[in-house]
């Protein structure tokens, strides 16, 4: 037995071991180590959102951090292509009582040492957490602390109207966690498809290109609004085995849409919910949007487990939720949640046992769902404060993404969906002839093109339409609607479209 502190064992002693020069192992190692020598799969992986636009976005930030003397025509870099609301920037603020939560949690003396810095209902919290999870600096339980999970259960059953078990419920690194373990799981060979709706967020293609999936795209209407079309699916499903003898696994449904901001109407949720049990596909339900809404009178949010349950569908479901987007906006934090539904409990077993093998999310992640799904209620002493700062976040969100969308749209060769959800505006802009031959010499896609000018000239680094999918022939970019002042913001957008039509010419 291997005990602390002990040399090497004695059974071991009467072996001799070869003397091993330290440069012939460096070389060895290095030899082995090649692009060639890694997985395959690696190399197919891309990830739009912090891809060339990041990459050279971050290398004009330190250039204007370092003091130095420099020609770029911009004084700031403003981060538009990724949905990262409290980046330094963007600037949106935290929840007060999230924030008290964490600091107690991360050092509980201060109940006690900054007793008048807390309210009461935030130290009751507290310690009521403490109890059960202990130091936050302590592994919990791989599904994420059953207190936590329960509390998560009670949320979905008050929003739903429908029962919720909290064993069914797994906390994650952030949604992105949960999707990928589910998309690791449903891969069974390289003929396994997912369905992904075009455009899409780049962790499906990503995380199916690095399991060595397949992804059966369906395109979404844009002259719809970007509405979902069953009849399509079916269309993109008998494409994929006829021609291809894929065989579909599953349905990813992304609600509110990213990038586009679309949301969809419970008619439509019953036609997907029918869809997949016609095809017998698992339903992937994206729903980290469900707290951004911009218009919640007129466009509601209904979750596809209220559907499936309405239905007494027995569609296998799994939702995911997330603490990185609505108004809790804590990304780096990086706590989430899925929740299954009419999945069996042995599938549900080799859930606990992928998870188990990452021994469990992050504390402060799981903290920060507790938060988001119980929120300070009416008659608590931190009610007046969060309503105050959520709804004037909600309020912001929705100017900015009104404003934005009416703007684009007066543009020559811009067309923008008004969306009522997400963080996201996703505008079409026609490009001439000529800007896309410029593309073609570059060995850019056009839209790329347009993005790279878009950042040259003005600082702001948005994603181009070709990292999320598009139809041919069309071009798009995604940028966020949480950008302060909004008026420069814009104003900016709008100087460099008509720079670039007058460089290139117009549609």
């Amino acid at each position: 037995m291997f005990t602390a502190g002990c040399s090497v064992p004695r059974v071991f002693a009467k072996f001799s071991f070869p003397r091993l020069h330290l440069s012939s192992i460096h070389r060895n190692s290095m030899r082995g180590l090649t692009v060639d020598a890694l997985n395959p799969a690696i190399l197919n992986v891309q990830y739009a959102v912090r891809g060339e636009l990041a990459i050279k976005a971050e290398e004009y930030r330190v250039q204007l951090k370092s003091g130095e003397p420099h020609d770029l025509p911009f004084t700031k870099v403003i981060s538009s292509n990724i949905g990262n609301p409290q980046q330094a920037g963007l600037d949106q603020p935290p929840i007060t009582f999230n924030r008290q939560i964490a600091a107690l949690m991360e050092w509980p003396p201060l109940a006690e040492l900054a007793r008048d810095a807390f309210p009461e209902d935030a130290i009751a919290r507290a310690k009521e957490l403490q109890s059960e999870i202990g130091s936050i600096g302590a592994y919990s339980h791989s599904q994420g602390v059953p207190f936590i999970r329960k509390n998560v259960a009670r949320f979905i059953e008050e929003r739903d109207g429908y029962p919720s078990n909290p064993n069914h419920v797994f906390l994650t690194t952030g949604a992105s966690a949960g999707v990928t373990l589910l998309i690791s799981m449903l891969i069974a060979n390289p003929k396994s498809g997912i369905l992904i709706p075009i455009p899409q967020y780049p962790l499906y293609t990503a995380t199916l290109a690095a399991h060595k999936g397949v992804g059966i795209p369906y395109h979404l209407n844009e002259e719809a609004d970007w509405a979902t079309s069953t009849p399509d699916i079916e269309a993109a499903i008998r494409k994929a085995v006829e021609q291809d003898g894929i065989v579909p696994k599953a349905l990813v449904i992304i609600n509110p849409g990213n990038p586009t901001g679309s949301l969809l109407d419970e008619a439509t949720m019953r036609q997907v919910v029918r869809l997949c049990e016609r095809h017998d596909l698992v339903l992937l339900a994206d729903e980290v949007y469900q707290a951004n809404l911009h218009a919640r009178d007129t466009h509601p949010f209904t979750s596809f487990k209220k559907v499936v349950r309405a239905l007494g569908s027995s569609v296998p479901l799994v939702s995911f939720h997330s603490i990185s987007k609505g108004v809790t906006g804590e990304c780096g934090r990086r706590g989430g949640y899925f929740e299954c539904a009419n999945i069996s409990e042995d599938i549900i077993a080799l859930m606990y046992k992928m998870v188990s093998i990452g021994l469990c999310p992050p504390l402060a992640g799981q903290v920060g769902v507790d938060c988001m799904v119980r929120p300070p209620r009416p008659g608590d002493a931190s009610y007046a404060l969060w309503k105050a700062e959520t709804d004037a976040t909600h309020a912001a969100l929705a100017q900015r993404t009104k404003t934005m969308a009416a703007r684009l749209n007066a543009l020559p060769g811009v067309s923008c969906v008004d969306s009522p959800g997400a963080l996201y505006l996703f505008p079409r802009v026609r490009l001439s002839a000529a800007a896309i031959e410029a593309a073609r010499k570059l060995g850019k896609q056009p839209d790329t093109l347009y993005a790279l000018e878009l950042l040259d000239d003005t600082g702001i680094c948005v994603v181009p339409g070709s990292g999320f999918g598009q139809k041919d022939g069309q071009y798009h970019y995604r940028l966020t609607c949480l950008c302060p002042g909004v008026e420069e913001y814009v104003g900016a957008l709008e100087r460099f479209h008509r720079k670039f039509v007058e460089r290139y010419g117009g549609v």
